[in-house]
Order: C-alpha cells, then structure tokens, then sequence
C-alpha cells in the first residue's frame, strides 16, 4: 500500500471514528433532551401537588373559624340591637344594613375577632364606625393611604362624629390633641386614623395607647386593607408587620380586619401574622352585577389613544363621572394636561402633590366641576361617591386585586357603570421592572396579563376562578365585553412552530451579543429593526403585530420565554430570554402550545 492510500486510508477511518462520535454525541444529546422534558413534567406535577397540599392546610386551619361561624350573628337580639338601629338612621341617616355588615357588628362588639372580606362598596367602613360611635372609649383605625382616611373623615365629620388622624404629615396641634384625647375619658373624639408607618415608629403614640388600655378606653382596632399584612397579598406593607404586637400588648381587645380581596392563602396568612387563628372570617361575594368588564387594545400611538379617550368622554361616558387611573405621577399629570387640552373637564390627583391642593381636586370631582379625576392608585380608596359611571385603566393593573379594588370605585349606588382596561404588552414589560423584587410581583402581574390575553372567556368567570368562587358563564347577563358579543366561532391554535422560530431568533441574538427587549424580538420576527438579527429561515408572520404580541405574552406567562433584568445607571431593563420550559419545544418533538383565538 502507497504512503497516498495509507493516508486516504486513515482519513476515512478518522472520518468513520468521527462520525460514530458525531451520532453518540447526538444520541446522548436527545437522551439527555428527553430526561430534561421527564424534569420539566415533574417539576410542573410537583407545583401542582405541592399547591394542593397547602391548599389543605391552608382549608384545615379555616375550619377553625367555622365554630364562630355557626352562631347566629345575623339577628337583632343582642342587647345593642336596638340602639344600633336607631344610630344607624338618626347619625348614619341610613335606613337598612348591606350584606354581613350586622353579623360583623354584632360580632366584634361581642368581643371576637373577625376578618371581612367584602367588594369595593361594600360598605366596609360602617362595620367599625357604627360600633366606634355607640361604644364610650375610642376605635383605632389603622390605614395604609392618607387619600383614605382624609375622605373618611370627611364624611365623619359632615355626621359630626368626632375623628381625627396620625400621620406624617399631621400638624403639631392635631397631634397633640389626638394623644390626649387617648388618655382623656370625657373626650367626645371616637375614632382615630392612622397609619401603620406612624403607629410602627411613635413610642409616644403607642405609650399612649396602654395609658388608654389600662383606663379602659380602648374599645377596639380595625385594620383597612389587611392583607397588607401578608408577604403574599398583591400590597405588602414592611410595617403591617408591626400590627402583630397587637394581641400579645392589648390582650381582650378585638381585632376587626377589612379587606375588598384576600384568597384563602392571604386569609391564613393573616390571621397568623396578627395571632388571632381560628377567628370568624365572613366572605361576601365578590360579584358586582351592575359593572360591565371590557378590556381594550391600547394604542401604540399617543395621539390615537388620546383621541380613544377622548372620544369616550364625550360620547360614551358624556356627563357621566370618572376615574382614570395611571401607573405613576408623571403619566397622570401628562395625561391630565392632555385632557384638558381636548376640552376634557379634568383634575390631576398623586400623593405628591399639596394636601390643599388634593382636597381641591376632590372636592371639584364631588360636586361635579371635574367630569374626570386621571389619577395613581393614591385615589379612591374608600371614596364616598356613589355615581362614578366609570373607571378607566390607563395601564393595566399590578394585581387582580389591585384590578378589583381599582374597578370597584364604580358604580356604588348599584347602577350600571363600566370598568375598561387598556391594555398593551409594552405596559407589562414597564411594570414588571417595578414589581419583579417583590415576592409574588410577577406572579401577580402575569395573572393580569393572562386576563387580557384571555379572548373568549367571560370576564366575570375569569375574576370569580381567581378569587376562588364558583361562576357559570351564563350567570354575567352579558355584562362583559366577551358576553355581549355575537356567538363566534372558538378554535385553537399551535403555537409551538412559533416559539421555536423566536427561539432561533434569540439564538442569533446571543451570537450577536445582542441583548433582546420583546419590541426588538417582534421587530426582528417581522425582518425590521437591526438587520443583524433577522434569521432568513424565518419567515414575517402572515398576521398583525398585535396577535404577535399576543402569542409572545401567552409564552411569557406559560414559562417557554421569561423576563432576564438587568440594573442601568438611571433604570431596570427587562429583556427576555428562553424560559424553563424551552426544552419541551426544542427540536422536533410534538409538543403542543395551545392558543385559543375566535374567528368571527
């Protein structure tokens, strides 16, 4: 054999060696892609598992409650009753109770303890003032938002029931007479405001509220928005925390805590943090019949939006009373003075701004000068004003909760009014950068983005399963965008083949060291943008961008893409990245990512 066929001959078994290499290395690579998607499915199924255990713990522990439950709270044979009744008319100017409000009156002035959980317009605020104003020493009502309290006492103070409020911004001369109010037994003062900041870090406040035990002049605490108090709800406040001094420091003193929505893992929560398991718990449905639900695409485009807006002012909701709600300070002053720009009869309400300054603006609002407030969340908590006709989203909310609570400022007086959402992917990607730190932030926010995604279920059935009650679809009378309209034709759609081209996309993004945002992930699926991360054997989708954006949020919160964010000098920036179930799709497998879309 010549030194040539030597060679040749040596070639081709490197070559052969090399390419039984090549195929175990395949093979290995597709075991070893199969054990991952047998994780994955595990991993999920243990979620899944571990979500019902403490479910059932979670259930155990209720039933605790379920003793209290089982008295009568419900009559008008205590020995208050009659007294009740006549304060509710002659001070209240109030001729019949709501829903669980004389089961929760009769039980906390018996002492107990009690959770309530009731919508928005409940009437919640009656369950402690009524009882603060019949008993002879002082209700303390703990508060998160001073916007609160001040339209509280407000309406306090036009029955003339003696209130006041602690809170950073209390004068000197407020303060001192609240502190000695506490320790003074022929005080007239019933109830006093506070905030959980300034009941946390006031020693004074706090000496002065045993001085008011020891006396016997401490009837009672109501703590507003309690789940507050939980790592888990969608609001956590660091000094709600302190609020679980309470029972160990007043023993004998009951607690009353409020809250528009808590599910059962919130309520557990609670109750352990204030020491008070076992306590009677009373849940009201969270159905609102007389709002309508309608969510919208909000346009890309300023100057589009705000004619949208403009248009609804004006037409639909002419002379009609509203909220519109902004995610920050800036978007409502802007929004607001673009409004006013329009001929929109509008005021601008934030945290920031002057307490003279917010009381103006309210008060406009109230008699009617203002057809609209654009506002942050800072607003209507609580507010007093039974005909607002609508509330409009400007950006979707960080919460179901935060949603419910926001969209419950409408229609207090049981007339119709209506709730829209605007809503556009770019919105969640601003939010997620805010909330992303918080224990449960994302969570939250993608179950708000799943509402928004959702095109063919009823709205009302959608807010019941996450609130953990039992809807039927026909139950809404049409009282949700996807009910009203015309039956349609429901279909699914794969959506997998989808996900693997952004996926080849993102790899060629890596390659580039480029870093993805989802506008430059949809720019580069429609071939625009930067030239280096379009991917010739991916084609421009033969649908609109929206229904792009639609598919990428549906992948986003189903875990086959994920936000990856990362600190500027002035911002956080959220760009995405392959997410944990990326292996279910990668390759050729069959794996299927159902999407659901209507034909009309």
């Amino acid at each position: 054999m010549s030194i040539s066929d030597t060679r040749e001959h040596v070639i081709m078994i490197d070559d052969e060696c090399q390419a039984t290499e090549n195929n175990e290395i395949a093979a290995i690579d597709y075991e070893l892609q199969q054990i991952e998607n047998e994780v994955q499915k595990l991993q999920d199924r243990r979620r899944l598992l571990t979500q019902r255990k403490e479910k059932l713990r979670d259930d155990a522990l209720l039933k605790k409650s379920f003793f209290l439950a089982k008295k009568n709270w419900d009559n008008a044979d205590f020995i208050w009753s009659v007294k009740l009744i006549e304060i509710l008319k002659n001070v209240f100017k109030i001729e019949k109770l709501r829903e669980l409000q004389l089961p929760t009156m009769n039980a906390i002035m018996s002492k107990e303890d009690v959770i309530l959980i009731m919508p928005t317009g409940g009437g919640k605020s009656l369950c402690y003032q009524l009882p603060a104003v019949m008993s002879k020493g002082i209700t303390v009502v703990v508060s998160p938002l001073v916007s609160l309290m001040e339209d509280q006492l407000y309406g306090l103070r036009k029955l003339d029931i003696k209130a006041n409020m602690l809170c950073a911004k209390a004068d000197k001369e407020s303060i001192k007479m609240t502190m000695t109010a506490l320790v003074d037994k022929s005080c007239p003062l019933k109830l006093i405001y506070i905030t959980p900041e300034y009941m946390a870090k006031s020693n004074r406040f706090m000496n002065k509220l045993q001085k008011a035990y020891e006396l016997g002049h401490l009837e009672r605490f109501a703590i507003d928005e309690v789940h507050c108090c939980s790592q888990w709800g969608h609001d956590f406040r660091p000094d709600y925390k302190f609020l679980g001094v309470l029972k160990s420091m007043f023993p004998g003193i009951p607690i009353l805590g409020l809250t528009a929505t808590a599910p059962t893992k919130i309520i557990v929560d609670v109750q352990k943090m204030l020491d008070i398991s076992g306590c009677l718990v009373l849940r009201a449905s969270f159905n609102r019949p007389n709002l309508y639900y309608e969510v919208r695409r909000k346009p890309a485009d300023k100057e589009t939006r705000l004619a949208m807006i403009e248009n609804l002012l004006k037409n639909r909701f002419n002379g009609k009373s509203g909220i519109i709600y902004t995610t920050t300070i800036k978007d409502a002053e802007q929004l607001t003075t673009d409004l006013r720009d329009r001929g929109i009869k509008a005021g601008c309400y934030h945290a920031m701004l002057e307490a003279n300054y917010r009381s103006e603006v309210y008060s406009k609002w109230m008699l009617g000068k203002y057809q609209v407030v654009v506002a942050t969340i800072a607003f209507g908590l609580g507010i007093d004003k039974p005909d607002v006709r609508f509330v409009i989203h400007h950006c979707v909310s960080k919460s179901m909760e935060n949603f419910y609570q926001e969209s419950g400022r409408a229609g207090r007086d049981g007339k119709k009014s209506v709730c829209l959402v605007l809503y556009r992917l770019a919105d969640i990607f601003k939010l997620s950068t805010m909330v992303f730190q918080d224990k449960v932030g994302l969570q939250n926010l993608y179950k708000v983005l799943a509402y928004c995604l959702d095109q063919t279920s009823c709205r009302r059935s959608l807010i019941a399963t996450h609130f953990e009650e039992n809807w039927k679809e026909n139950d809404c009378a049409e009282m949700c965008d996807h009910c009203r309209k015309p039956i349609s034709v429901r279909k699914q759609i794969d959506v997998a083949h989808y996900c693997r081209q952004l996926y080849q996309i993102m790899t060629k993004a890596v390659q580039n060291e480029i870093r993805l945002t989802a506008l430059k992930l949809v720019d580069a699926w429609y071939w625009k943008g930067v030239s280096s991360l379009r991917v010739s054997n991916v084609p421009v989708p033969n649908f609109t961008r929206e229904t792009a954006e639609a598919i990428i949020g549906y992948l986003l919160i189903n875990g086959y893409l994920q936000e990856d964010f990362h600190f500027s000098a002035y911002s956080t920036i959220s760009y995405l990245k392959r997410g944990p179930k990326s292996g279910l799709v990668s390759g050729d497998n069959d794996h299927k990512i159902l999407f659901n879309y209507e034909l009309y």
